[in-house]
């Protein structure tokens, strides 16, 4: 039996809104993500999911996927790092008394995840753990078909990880995490540093593989620490399989294979680590979103 479900995506950027048929696609509609506080972004995310209801009768719950951390008891947002005024908003109540139909808050990474799981790199797998490595890194932890959120709500929070105490302090305002070290924003701010002028984390990339020896010696630093952590998560967790997305993984190969390679370094005597590239794309997060209000 067929099963229509609608997912939102929420970004410091953009707010996605899509219907999911049958693990399929329908009316996607894009929007940039209002600068003027919560309620002017909750606002357009309920026109928007409006506007894809009229398309889509019968639909009976609403899943939002959104930065963290979350307070998923009460359904509120405690704080989005990259979205102006989203400091303790009221999100599931909110939209719920704008839609008339009932909202499944969930955290955006742990919502690709379950997109992966279900639809697309990890479908296969009884279990994985899903990190997007881009402006940040993040991740969600899927067994047996269910998010893992853990006890507080925090699991999969890769990237605040302490990879090299007393190093780089990160967002999160402790010294040494995965994100401050490996992200794109790291890679490109160690890259511009030492080559002494602005460098893109996609340039930083491009020079290492065509031989600049510091931007070599920057990007492939960066891989190991990721590396290193899923050989950690291996020994901590042992999923079947890892699924890597987001805009650095988007490098390709020479990515993944110096990855591997430090997974498989840090990781010998214990479990092989099973890399595999994310395959829903842009599209992760909403269709995760959708899955998780099913």
């Amino acid at each position: 039996m067929s099963q229509t479900l609608v997912g939102v995506d929420l970004g410091g950027t953009k707010i996605a809104v899509a219907g999911l048929l049958d693990g399929r696609i329908v009316n996607k509609l894009v929007e940039p993500t209002p600068k003027a506080g919560w309620q002017s972004v909750l606002d357009q995310m309920a026109v928007q999911v409006q506007e894809v209801l009229r398309e889509l009768p019968g639909v009976q719950r609403i899943g939002v996927g959104v930065p963290g951390p979350l307070d998923f008891k009460n359904g509120v947002v405690k704080f989005a790092p990259n979205i102006y005024g989203f400091d303790h908003v009221p999100l599931v109540s909110y939209l719920q008394d704008k839609l008339g139909l009932p909202v499944v808050m969930e955290n955006d990474a742990n919502a690709a995840a379950l997109g992966e799981f279900v639809y697309g790199a990890a479908q296969d797998a009884e279990s994985a753990i899903y990190v997007t490595i881009s402006t940040g890194i993040g991740g969600g932890i899927v067994f047996d078909g269910r998010v893992w959120r853990g006890a507080n709500g925090i699991a999969g929070e890769i990237g605040h990880m302490i990879a090299l105490p007393g190093a780089t302090v990160s967002g999160a305002g402790q010294a040494g995490g995965l994100e401050a070290l490996a992200s794109g924003t790291a890679i490109a701010r160690d890259a511009s540093y030492a080559i002494g002028r602005k460098v893109t984390t996609a340039e930083a990339f491009q020079l290492a593989q065509d031989g600049h020896k510091v931007a070599r010696a920057i990007v492939e630093n960066a891989m190991r620490y990721i590396g290193i952590a899923l050989a950690d998560l291996q020994k901590s967790f042992d999923p079947e399989v890892f699924v890597l997305g987001g805009g650095v993984a988007e490098v390709g190969e020479y990515f993944f294979r110096h990855v591997q390679a430090a997974a498989d370094e840090y990781a010998a005597g214990f479990a092989p680590v099973v890399i595999r590239k994310a395959v829903l794309g842009v599209n992760a997060g909403v269709i995760g979103a959708a899955l998780a209000a099913r």
